[in-house]
Order: structure tokens, then sequence, then C-alpha cells
């Protein structure tokens, strides 16, 4: 079988549109919320739960024969555990600053319903390499949406991006709403995109 079958394919870009995790079955949604108020976290975020969910995948897809049923969310748990663990000191070695402001979410990454999904739908069923194709396409389906979140509270929040103030409309006022700070306003705006996401798709299917 070819590395990029079709199959491989839609098992690769599938989770970056139509069963994309967040605004499809609408998983991950605390830490969509919570790490997306400046943009930098966000990216380190969705890439940090990209590599964990590949990795993951491709570990359980090589020992699912081995793994006894009753014990398989336990096993499950520790390679997870694991990769967070190895993650997070990374991010502590080279990203501190970035580390700080994940603060417990990069150890709740463990719990994520997105992640604890694709080793049991997925990476329990399939081969190595599908299951490492399924962890990454799920995990930038994640962050592009963490992405999108943190861009828009970070320029109306704060007129800057990426830490840096944009020249001309820091200077304007509707650059420094408050409120986009605030966790409500990563809700609605999580909410706006789910919606447009899914008008998009009903148009493109009709």
């Amino acid at each position: 079988m070819s590395l990029f079958s079709k199959r491989n394919k839609e098992v690769l870009t599938a989770p970056l549109n139509l069963d994309n995790p967040v605004v499809s079955q609408v998983l991950g949604i605390c830490s969509a919320l919570a790490v997306t108020s400046q943009l930098e976290p966000s990216i380190v975020m969705g890439l940090s739960v990209t590599v964990i969910t590949a990795f993951a995948n491709v570990i359980i897809s090589l020992l699912r024969n081995t793994i006894p049923s009753r014990i398989r969310i336990i096993i499950q748990l520790v390679v997870v555990a694991t990769l967070v663990t190895i993650v997070s000191q990374m991010l502590k070695a080279y990203a501190y600053d970035v580390s700080v402001q994940l603060s417990v979410y990069v150890g709740l990454i463990i719990s994520n319903c997105i992640l604890m999904g694709r080793l049991e739908a997925f990476a329990m069923m399939n081969g190595p390499w599908e299951s490492f194709l399924d962890g990454i396409g799920s995990g930038l389906g994640y962050a592009w949406v963490l992405v999108v979140v943190g861009f828009v509270r970070e320029l109306l929040g704060a007129a800057s991006l990426l830490g840096h103030e944009i020249p001309f409309i820091s200077e304007s006022d509707f650059f420094h709403n408050g409120m986009m700070t605030m966790p409500a306003m990563a809700l609605i705006i999580c909410g706006c995109v789910i919606w447009a996401h899914r008008a998009y798709n009903d148009r493109e299917k009709k």
C-alpha cells in the first residue's frame, strides 16, 4: 500500500475540515478557551497536542495486539502521560515564558478528549503509519482553531500579534478591547468559528 494512498490522504485531511475535532465534534473546548488569550501560547499548545497525539497513536498502534482489553485505557494513559511529561519539560527548558502562560493546561493534555478518542477509535484498530497520519491531522485540526481564536483575541484585545505591537492600529481604542481577554469572549469567538465552518460546508454540500 502506498504511504500516501487515497485512504491515507483522507485520514490526514479529514480532521482539518469535515471531521475537525473542535468545530465538528466539539471536543477539546476547555483548553481552546483557556490558552487563547494570546497567539503564541495558542500556537505552542496546538503544536504540543499535535506531537503528542501523533506519537501516542504510533506507540499504541504498535502495542495494540499485545494490550489486554481490560487494561487498555491504563496503558493509553501511561503512554500519553510519558509524552506529556517530555513535552512539558522541553517547554520549560526552551520556552519557559510560554510554559508559564500555559500553566496546568499542558498537563491536562493527558485527559484531552481528542487524544483519548483517537487512541481508542483509531490507533487500536489501524497500523502505525495510518495512526501517525491520523494523529497529525487531528492535532493540526485542533491547532488551527486555537490559532484563529488566539489571533482574533490578541489582535482586538491588545492590538498586537505574538507580543509585538502593530503600528497604526495600536493607537485605536477599538483594538484595545479588554473584553477580548475574558474567557467568555473565547467562547463566543469559538462559537463563531464553529458557525462559519458549518455554514461553509453546508453551502458546499448544496
